[in-house]
Formats: structure tokens, C-alpha cells, sequence
């Protein structure tokens, strides 16, 4: 291609600027070059450009694509330099003097600024005690804080502030620069008043306690201060006892401790402990405490050295910012200051950013403008090569900052920082003009893209202003992700280009959207990141590219550094990110136009209970649109925390978007109102309009419709969704008709099967066999197996699902033993769950993506007998029918795009079976007349319950929506026969019905009482209507605390807040993918000949130790001979897939250059439930409890 460079560079990035150009181009004048160059030569020239970029680097690059026609491809550098079309001004003024384009609609900037630098001041006023001046001298002392700093730098505020309302304090603070103002008798007003936790309070009752509070006695706008202070490192939480049995080593508890530690999760919490929450906080919600002497208590309110309020600089800024907040009382000095969400956590970031970035500088020529050499009090020491040797042989800490040079760097650098946020979104990089977003789709099923993206075009201004709500429900292969970029793209300002987060549960979900945007959008590092954790499952998911690579498919690249890094070489140089955090993977996360990550790289934004981690994800909702894919696939105890994630969204401004087939209404509704309540707030924050009440712009969008409609109640939203939603049943219904893909019917179980008196074995032995009986049954339809073109044998691909891997372990080695169905059959079982070696789950998933990807080849064939594994099994048995069988467990149902020929489903949930029906006959349409996917009429657990008369237990749950009775009685099924729980829809649908999205996305219009008592889909969806919507406080059934997904924003009377988010119980109660801490993890690792693989358990021994690999193979694993399994190579029953993890590892430590016992340490580790018994292990099929037998 012929391109133009131009160059509008300055001073020494000229002269830079001309040092690579120059080796790729001629010069055609003083800052033009021109030159013919491949797009990968465009590329190198780009990186260099960037490698290299300062802040006075623009240049532009233009495609000549004709005699009078240019194109601008992109700009490195200051792109203010050019306009949309890439030509420079022929005159510029030298400054915005309105401001209009970002800080007339930051209508409360001074308030957040002014309220961050007072809290700066104040932060670590705490550290200036005497235990904690003695522990940065001893810092191998491992023994928790009594009391935190943070907690001290309240009470010494609370001292000050007295009995005075806010007017009174800040008076005495913004006269305290006066120079008839004696510093000694300033620093009294701190400290001759302090309220000494465990002194003053020694002989005090309860009640005498609590009234002394900070945040139960002090003034609205000096809470607010405090309440800066106080979670500056961490939001207050609930003290959980340890009560005795309750000892949870996962959490970290000492055995013989009064307090579980920080954050640990509670038992329970009542909705009457939610009341006037904040006032409850007290020094245990910081750091719970354990009892100590008097004399250690007198350490942490002994202030040998003063404080640093007597220093004239501290006074003269203190007294600045008082006078600023003076000047705002009348507009602050209300609880709604407090309870504002948007003005606090806006300020406690830039707080926390402003700490985080100026207790890692030890330059001292940054620092000079602070520093106060001979000050006594330290604030930190280094934190790399923090000790130094002394003469006397011992190592001692390097001291950094002083305690008052901190506080002052602090207060400057969160000035700059919020003054620089209104700036932040226009400057950072964002995909504009991208024309593989604009392209029209030829092909007729895409089209919908196409109007849906003009749609979304035509409300832009409305979305941009009003906010925007986008529910996307078109099927399984009609370009969902593509389209979700799409309509992403047209509702972004054309001049600021699109920014946007795709949210994803799966790992390999992420990986394979990133791989599509770069393959079918074209996008390179510098315009998109991907964001996933696990760097060992990336890179074997990369592994098995580069296999794919040579034989001939698309090329690969790395996406991540190690531990979930991003490689995005785009321009993160925005002023603000590079002088206030000296994370560059943090910066580059911030920075990428498009972020495609797992969900839980923004779930800190709102669940993390410490500060730190909240700074990077709460940075890229504030400058970026968000989309959701498939939130209805969370478990049901994670939609509180995703709840609050799109409430953030919606009070930090981004357009939300939610894509899935199979979103139950009540879910819908519940984040639509989530993110109204979000957006209300940041309309007064930020809309050019503050007062006017909030009308969110909402989309629905479909391969059949496309609608849009402003809803300024949530009324409006449900009655609109429901619109739409019955426009999509009545298609899909006369689709189900004339072209029915999946066809289901329930099958009953054999009585014998379900006799009370059967042993567990014997159960699992004839659930096998009933099992086999179906998979053949259904195979002989012709409709349900392929003719092998070579041979003309019968062949099937069936997926038989279980619930739970415990069972299906059980059931396989039955399968395995009892031999196939019938004479001149021959089964290939693959057994496939999570509880395998990473690497040999791994070669299972590669394989089988690999093995049922059947979309048509040119000519309508059937791919799968090109397959050379495929082919060999079918040429070595002679059988004429050959069933090739997964038998798996809950992970097949999602994230795999697997194509089967039938299934045969043990019940959990509608949602599961929908998503499972999926995955029959995936890639192709063509319509079906015969039953292809069989529910079993009930589940192992239900049968299992009954012999052992527990039948109050919930039986499909664990995956599923049912609770034991007393849970919740409402949410208990009386008997467990879908031919009972689906009987007013058996009605309806007949005995062989369509499976689609129609249950899952329709709820019945006429409710009673009973409706979820005994209906398998009414129970989900009445599940989904109590953890979504909230209720008034009087109503008689309020959900419990754990299960309640609106407490983070419903407030049930406006006028007195309860404002929850003010503290981490939330997230510490309802806790996002909740770890129980029973699992184990275990390694296989090679004996000293390398020639066996012995398992051993892992033991963390903590963040700065190495791991420590116990040998547990003699005493806690059974090992499953191959003959025991498989009596000899011509029976009928025979593995699918052949591994041995021995030779996979070696394989890999040779493509690596890694040791054999590296690599089986990195790629051969698994997560298993504990067992006392221990844990069986077949290569064929994975590890299981030994007590599950």
C-alpha cells in the first residue's frame, strides 16, 4: 500500500520521530514522508512509533488510495494535533477557557476534589503512634495491628471535630494557618479530647459504646471525611467470631483466636442487623482484635513525636482545603454528601490511587517539593531491598518517606488526579472508524446486525445522554458477539470513537471471543486486550492453535503474559496513568479501546473488600461501555455481586448491554433497575441536564426485531420487555413447527431402577445399563446417525449428561463392565468433567472442539469421518454400529461449541437442558422428525433421597434451582417426576415437544400463590423474581440477606438511606463464586526416575513462600487397573480417547524447555473435593472420591 506520513511533533519527539521514519520512508518534506510498505512493515512502523511516543508525538498515517482519494488509517501520539479526517489545523488556540467538553458536566468536581485532598491530610495521621513507628523498625514482626492506623487517623479527627456541627470545625481548621495560632495549642485540639479505644471506653457499657461511635456522633461532612479515612485500605466489615467448630483454615483463623480473620465470611446475617448499618462500625470492622495487656494498648494512642498537624506546610493546605469545603457547606453539609455514592467513591479512589502511587516513589527529586528531612515520624520504608546492614551485623529497614511529606505528596497528587478526571475518557485510546464494524453483512441470517446497528445509530445522541440498556436474545449462531460490537459501535460518539469491556464467565469463552474479534474484525494488540486468569490453561489453549497452525489453520499469537497479564501495545500514556501508578499492566488495562476479560477481572470494582484492587476495573467502567454475555449461566448465589456490578456501571455512566437467548425476565428486569438506580445518580453528577428525573434509552434487539423505547419507570421497562419477548415466542414457536431441530421427550425409569431397597452400587450398575439402553435405542433412528461413507457403518455422536461427577464416575466404570447394548455394537466412551490433570482435561476439550465441529464441508459431507482419529476407530472395529459416547458432567453445557447427533439428559433445571439441547445438531439445520434429545423422568440424587427417606432434601440443586424444605418451603418440590413438575406444559407442548428458549425467556402472565411449588420452569422463575426484585419492608416474604440481589441499590425510603455500599458486608456476606475452602489441590508429579507419576497434595504456604508438595500417592489414591476396567482390546466397551499424561508431559517439557517436574508442576494440577478415603484415578476417567462407590 502507498501511505503518507505526517508529522505534527515538537522539540526532541521530532527529532525521534524522523529516526525511524527516515528507515522506512523518503522524505517529501520537513515532516512528510511517503513510501510503498506491507501491512506488517505499517505495523513495525506503528510499534516504533509508540515504543518511542512522548508527549509532544503526533503522527498521522494516510492510505493514498487513488488520484483524489486518502484514507486516515490511524495517529500515534497527540491526536488533538489532527482532525477526524487526519489533516492539521492551519490555526489552534491555546486554551479551552468553557471547559464545555468535560468539566461543565462534573457538577460536583470541587466538592470531590476538596473532600479528597482534606482526606489525604488526614489519612495517615494514625501512623504516627508508637506501636506503629516501632513496627516499621520491626517489620518481621508477623503479629496482627490491635489497632490500624486508619482506625487511629479517625479518632484523632473525631477529637477535633468535638461537639462542634460541620460550620464549627471547618472554621477552627481554616484558621489554623494564621500565624496568631499557636501550633502546640492546635495539635492539643487532636489529642486532649481523644477517645482511646480499650482506655477511655476500659469500664463502659454498650450503650455508652456505641454513642461514641465516629460515625454514630459526629457530623454529616466530617463522617464523610472520616469514612475517606477509615477505607483508604479496606472497607469496613462485619467481625465474625470464631466460635468453636467453626475454624476455617481457608480464611486464615488462628485456632485459639477470639476473631475469625478480616473479612471472613458470616454464618449468617439478619435483615434487621442491615439497620443503621455505619453507625455499628467500630474498631473490630477495621481489624478484629484479640485481647492484650494495657501496656501494648497504650502504644497505640501514645503519640511521642506529636503529630504532624503542627508542620506550617500540613496547616497551610489543611486550612486551604477547609476553607473550600466552608465554602461548599451549603451544598455538602446534608447527609446526602454521605450518602451520595458517586461523590464518595469517586474521592476513595482518587484517594487510594493518590497512596498507592506516592508511597512507591523514592525519587528524591519528585519528592523535593515535599520533603522534611529531619521529621522523626516515617509513613513507609522501601518496598524493594527494604533492609540494609549495619555495622553491628543486623539488617534494619530502609525508611522512605516521612510522615508529613507523605501526607502533603498524597494531598498534591490526588489534587492532580481528580482535576485530571474529566480529561480521562477523550484521552484515552478508542477504536474510531473501524469498517469492519460498518460493513454490511451479505449473507441473509447476519442481516440482523445490520438493522440492529442502524437502530442503535439512529438513538446515539439519546444514549448518550439519557444512558442506554441493550438486551440482545438473538439464537445460538446468528453472530451474537459480532453483533454486540456492532451496536456498541453505533451508539459511540463518531468523534470519540468506541470503548468498550466484554464481560465473560469462561475462561475459554474469552480466549475464543478475543480470537474472533482478531480474526473477523482484524483487530491488532493496539486495539484490543484480553484479560484472562489461569496463565497456564492460555497457554495450552494457545498450545493446541499452534498444533492447528501446522496443519494449516490460522496463524497464532500470544495474548497474555504470565499470571493474566495484558500484552496491549496500544497508547497508555494518558498524563494522569503514567504519573500516578507505576502499574503498566494496570495502565495498558485501562487504556485498551476494547477489553475482552473474564467477568472477575471487573468484579473487584465492587466485591473487593481491600482498595487497591478496586482502582483499575473502577477506572475502565468510568471511560468505557460494558457488555454482559450470558449472565443468566451464574450461579444463582453470584447474582448479587452481578448486580452491583451493573448498578457501578450505570452510576459511573457506561452503556450496558446483555446478551443471551435464555434471559428469564425477572433477571432482565432486576439489572435494568439496578442500572436506572446507578444511572439516577450520575445523571446528577454528570448530565448536561442534572435535574431533569432519569429516562434510560433502551434496546431490544433479535434476529427477528429490533426495539427501542425510553423508560423512565421500571414498569415501563417490564411492560416493553414483555413486548418484545412475546414477539420472539411467537416466532420461535412457528419455528419450532416448521423446522424443529431438537426434539425431547421424557422417558420413565424402569421400576427396578427405582426400587427403595437397592444398594448404591447396584443403582449406579442398572442406571448404566438403563443408560446404554437409550444411547442405542436413539441411535437407531435414522435420523440420529451418520452412514460412514468408507464402510457404510451406522455412526452416532451422542452426549449423555449427568449431574454430578461423583455418580457418573460410578456409572462409567459400570458402563465399562457391563459392555454395549447389544450384539455387533461397539461404544466409544469418553469421559469428560473437571476433575482431571489440567493437561489431560485439556487434550480431552482440544479433541473433542476438534472432532465435533460438523459444520457441512462444500457438499453437504459430514466432516467428523475426515477426522483421522475418527477414522481409525471406525476402520479397527468391525462392528456395524458404532456409537461414539461423551458421558459428562454439568461442563458440557456451556463454552464448548460441540455439534452431537442425541442426548440423553439426567434432569437438573429448565436452563441446563436448554443449554444442553444446544449442543445437539449445533451446525446444522436441517429439521428433524423423530425424538433426538431424552430426559430422564428424575435424577440419582431423588432416588438416592427417597430409599434414604430424606425426601425434605433438595434434589435438583447443586446444579439446580430447588432448596431443601427448611430453607424454603416455596422453593421445595413434593415429588421429583418431571412428568408431575411438567405437566401443565406437557399439556401444552405434547409428549414430544421442540426444546428452545420459549420456557426459560416467558413467564406465566397469570401468578398464583402456588406457582414454583410444584412446576419444574415456574420454580426458576419464581427463584429468579426473589433474588431480583425487591420488595417493600413490610411485605411478608422477604428473601434472606444472602440471596437478596437488590440490597446494593434499592432503598426502601429514599429519605433515610440505608446505604449499604458504605461498608463490605455486602460483598463479604453475598460473596461472588464463594469458595467453601473444602476443596483440595493436588499434583501429579514424576518419581526421581521420572518414569511414574505420584500424586501429591499441595500446600500454599503462604504469599511469600514457595508451594510445598506433599507425597500422598501410597495413602490417599487407587489406582484403577486397565484390566479391571477393560478385561481385553476386543471388548465391546472401549475408551474414545487414549491418554497417557506421562508422555503429554514430556512432550510439553520438550516444546517448552522446561524440566519434566516443571512442567507436571504448572500443567498436571487439579482442585478436588477433600475425601478421607482418598480419590480414585483411571486415566480414562479422572480422579473421584473413593467414597463416592
Amino acid at each position: 500500500m502507498n501511505v503518507l506520513f505526517i508529522s505534527q511533533c515538537t522539540k526532541r519527539a521530532l527529532t525521534e520521530t524522523r529516526r525511524i521514519l527516515d528507515q522506512f520512508a523518503e522524505r517529501r518534506g520537513e515532516r512528510t514522508w511517503q513510501t510503498s510498505i506491507t501491512q506488517a512493515g505499517l505495523d513495525t512502523v506503528r510499534r516504533l512509533l509508540r515504543q518511542t511516543a512522548r508527549k509532544n508525538t503526533a503522527v498521522a498515517c494516510h492510505w493514498i488510495r487513488g488520484r483524489d482519494h486518502s484514507e486516515l488509517l490511524w495517529v500515534v501520539g497527540d491526536g488533538r494535533q489532527f482532525n477526524a479526517e487526519g489533516a492539521a489545523p492551519t490555526n489552534t488556540t491555546s486554551h479551552d477557557m468553557l471547559r464545555a467538553a468535560d468539566e461543565n458536566t462534573w457538577h460536583h468536581l470541587p466538592l470531590i476534589a476538596a473532600l479528597t485532598a482534606l482526606a489525604a491530610l488526614l489519612h495517615d495521621l494514625g501512623k504516627a503512634t508508637q506501636a506503629f513507628q516501632k513496627r516499621l523498625h520491626q517489620p518481621h514482626v508477623q503479629e496482627r495491628n490491635h489497632y490500624r492506623h486508619e482506625w487511629v487517623s479517625v479518632r484523632l479527627l473525631q477529637a477535633f471535630v468535638g461537639k462542634d456541627d460541620d460550620a464549627g470545625w471547618l472554621q477552627r481548621l481554616a484558621a489554623c494557618a494564621d500565624s496568631a495560632n499557636d501550633a502546640q495549642a492546635f495539635e492539643a485540639q487532636w489529642l486532649q479530647h481523644l477517645h482511646r479505644d480499650g482506655l477511655t471506653d476500659a469500664d463502659w457499657n454498650f450503650t455508652q459504646k456505641y454513642a461514641m461511635h465516629p460515625f454514630a456522633c459526629m457530623p454529616p461532612l466530617a463522617q464523610a471525611v472520616a469514612w475517606l479515612v477509615l477505607t483508604h485500605h479496606r472497607l469496613p466489615c462485619n467481625p465474625v467470631e470464631n466460635l468453636q467448630g467453626q475454624h476455617d483454615d481457608a480464611e486464615g483463623c488462628e485456632p485459639h483466636s477470639t476473631w475469625r480473620r478480616f473479612g471472613a465470611l458470616p454464618k449468617s446475617i439478619h435483615r434487621t442487623e442491615l439497620a443503621e448499618l455505619l453507625a455499628k462500625v467500630n474498631a473490630d470492622w477495621n481489624e478484629p482484635r484479640e485481647q492484650v495487656s494495657k501496656d501494648d494498648l497504650q502504644a497505640y494512642w501514645h503519640f511521642p513525636h506529636g503529630l504532624p498537624v503542627t508542620q506550617p506546610a500540613w496547616r497551610k493546605q489543611a486550612a486551604r482545603y477547609a476553607s473550600k469545603l466552608q465554602a461548599l457547606l451549603p451544598q455538602a453539609g446534608t447527609p446526602s454528601c454521605l450518602h451520595d455514592p458517586f461523590t464518595m467513591h469517586i474521592s476513595r479512589m482518587c484517594l487510594m490511587l493518590a497512596d498507592h502511587h506516592y508511597s512507591s516513589i523514592s525519587d528524591e527529586l519528585r519528592r523535593q517539593p515535599y520533603r522534611n528531612p529531619g521529621y522523626p515520624l516515617f509513613a513507609n520504608t522501601l518496598k524493594n531491598h527494604s533492609f540494609q546492614g549495619a555495622p553491628d551485623k543486623r539488617w534494619r529497614p530502609i525508611f522512605n518517606q516521612t510522615l508529613d511529606e507523605h501526607l502533603l505528596g498524597v494531598q498534591a497528587h490526588a489534587c492532580t488526579i481528580t482535576h485530571a478526571l474529566p480529561s480521562l475518557a477523550r484521552s484515552l485510546p478508542a477504536l474510531q472508524n473501524h469498517k469492519g464494524l460498518k460493513k454490511r453483512n451479505a449473507q441473509e441470517r447476519f442481516q440482523w446486525q445490520d438493522k440492529a446497528a442502524d437502530l442503535a445509530s439512529s438513538v446515539r445522541q439519546r444514549a448518550a445522554s439519557q444512558g442506554a440498556f441493550i438486551v440482545n436474545m438473538a439464537s445460538t449462531g446468528c453472530g451474537k458477539t459480532l453483533g454486540n460490537a456492532r451496536i456498541m459501535n453505533a451508539l459511540a460518539d463518531p468523534a470519540l470513537g468506541l470503548r468498550c469491556a466484554f464481560a465473560i464467565g469462561l475462561r475459554t469463552l474469552t480466549l475464543q471471543t478475543g480470537r474472533s474479534f482478531q480474526r473477523d474484525l482484524g483487530l491488532s494488540d493496539g486495539q484490543l486486550a484480553i484479560q484472562v486468569g489461569g496463565a497456564a490453561s492460555r497457554e495450552l489453549f494457545e498450545y493446541w492453535e499452534q498444533q492447528a497452525e501446522a496443519t494449516g489453520s490460522a496463524s497464532s499469537q500470544a495474548l497474555l503474559d504470565e499470571g493474566g497479564q495484558v500484552l496491549y501495545e496500544g497508547d497508555d500514556r494518558h498524563p494522569l496513568l503514567e504519573r500516578l501508578t507505576d502499574d503498566a499492566n494496570a495502565r495498558r488495562l485501562i487504556a485498551a479501546p476494547l477489553l475482552v476479560c473474564t467477568v472477575d477481572h471487573l468484579m473487584p470494582a465492587t466485591e473487593s473488600l481491600r482498595g487497591g484492587r478496586q482502582i483499575a476495573p473502577m477506572l475502565r467502567l468510568l471511560t468505557s461501555d460494558l457488555v454482559l454475555d450470558e449472565p443468566d449461566d451464574f450461579d444463582m448465589a453470584d447474582l448479587p455481586a452481578l448486580t452491583r456490578l451493573v448498578h457501578w456501571a450505570g452510576l459511573l455512566g457506561s452503556r450496558v448491554l446483555l446478551s443471551s437467548a435464555t434471559l428469564p425476565p425477572a433477571l432482565v428486569q432486576g439489572l435494568f433497575r439496578a442500572y436506572r438506580a446507578g444511572r439516577a445518580v450520575f445523571q446528577k453528577h454528570r448530565s448536561e441536564r442534572p435535574h431533569e428525573p432519569v429516562n434510560v434509552c433502551c434496546l431490544w434487539v433479535d434476529e427477528f426485531h429490533q426495539q427501542v423505547q425510553d423508560c423512565a419507570k421500571s414498569s415501563d421497562f417490564a411492560d416493553a420487555h414483555d413486548t418484545f419477548v412475546r414477539k420472539r415466542v411467537d416466532k420461535l414457536t412457528q419455528t419450532a413447527h416448521e423446522a424443529p431441530r431438537r426434539l425431547a421427550q421424557i422417558v420413565a425409569l424402569p421400576d427396578a431402577l427405582q426400587a427403595v431397597s437397592l444398594s448404591e452400587q447396584q443403582r449406579h450398575k442398572e442406571f448404566a445399563q438403563f443408560l446404554l439402553q437409550r444411547a442405542w435405542s436413539l441411535h437407531q433412528v435414522t435420523q440420529n446417525h451418520g452412514i460412514d461413507p468408507v464402510s457404510g457403518k451406522r455412526v452416532s455422536f451422542g452426549l449423555v449428561r449427568m449431574a454430578n461427577i461423583g455418580p457418573l464416575y460410578e456409572v462409567a466404570r459400570a458402563m465399562y463392565a457391563h459392555g454395549a447394548p447389544a450384539p455387533g455394537v461397539r461404544v466409544h466412551l469418553c469421559v469428560y468433567h473437571s476433575q482431571y490433570p489440567l493437561l489431560a482435561r485439556s487434550t480431552i476439550e482440544q479433541h473433542l472442539d476438534t472432532v465435533l465441529n460438523r459444520r457441512p464441508m462444500p457438499g453437504g459431507a459430514d466432516p467428523v469421518f475426515q477426522h483421522p482419529s475418527v477414522r481409525a476407530l471406525i476402520d479397527a472395529s468391525p462392528q456395524q454400529d458404532q456409537l461414539f459416547i461423551v458421558l459428562g458432567s454439568p461442563v458440557t453445557e456451556v463454552g464448548r461449541d460441540h455439534d452431537y447427533d442425541w442426548a440423553v439428559v439426567e434432569p437438573s433445571s429448565m436452563r441446563s437442558l436448554i443449554q444442553l439441547a444446544g449442543r445437539v445438531r449445533r451446525h446444522r439445520v436441517q429439521p428433524v422428525q423423530h425424538v433426538n434429545v431424552e430426559v430422564l423422568d428424575t435424577n440419582i440424587r431423588a432416588l438416592e433421597l427417597r430409599g434414604e427417606n430424606r425426601t425434605e432434601k433438595a434434589a435438583y440443586c447443586r446444579p439446580g434451582f430447588e432448596l431443601d424444605a427448611a430453607d424454603a418451603a416455596a422453593f421445595h418440590f413434593s415429588a421429583h417426576s418431571l412428568s408431575a413438575l411438567l405437566q401443565r406444559q406437557l399439556q401444552e407442548w405434547g409428549e414430544v415437544w421442540p426444546v428452545d428458549a420459549r420456557p426459560r425467556i416467558v413467564e406465566r402472565r397469570k401468578k398464583t400463590k402456588a406457582d414454583g411449588a410444584d412446576n419444574w420452569v415456574d420454580l426458576e422463575h419464581a427463584r429468579m423474581r426473589d433474588a431480583m426484585l425487591p420488595r417493600k419492608p413490610d411485605s411478608e416474604q422477604l428473601p434472606p440477606v444472602q440471596r437478596d440481589a437488590s440490597l446494593a441499590w434499592y432503598e426502601p425510603d429514599p429519605h433515610q438511606p440505608q446505604s449499604l455500599w458504605l461498608t463490605g458486608v455486602l460483598p463479604q456476606y453475598q460473596r461472588f463464586r464463594a469458595d467453601d475452602g473444602r476443596d483440595v489441590e493436588v499434583v501429579f508429579l514424576p518419581d526421581e526416575d521420572g518414569e511414574q507419576l505420584l500424586l501429591h497434595r499441595v500446600v500454599d504456604q503462604g504469599r511469600r513462600r514457595e508451594k510445598l508438595y506433599v507425597c500422598d500417592d501410597a495413602t490417599m489414591l487407587t489406582r484403577i487397573a486397565d484390566a479391571q476396567l477393560i478385561p481385553d482390546a476386543l471388548h465391546s466397551v472401549q475408551p474414545w480417547l487414549q491418554q497417557d499424561l506421562l508422555q503429554a508431559l514430556r512432550d510439553q517439557a520438550q516444546e517448552r524447555g522446561w524440566s519434566l517436574e516443571q512442567c507436571a508442576q504448572r500443567y498436571a494440577t487439579v482442585s478436588l473435593p477433600q475425601a478421607k478415603q482418598g480419590w480414585c484415578w483411571h486415566a480414562a476417567l479422572g480422579l473421584s472420591r473413593s467414597g463416592s462407590a
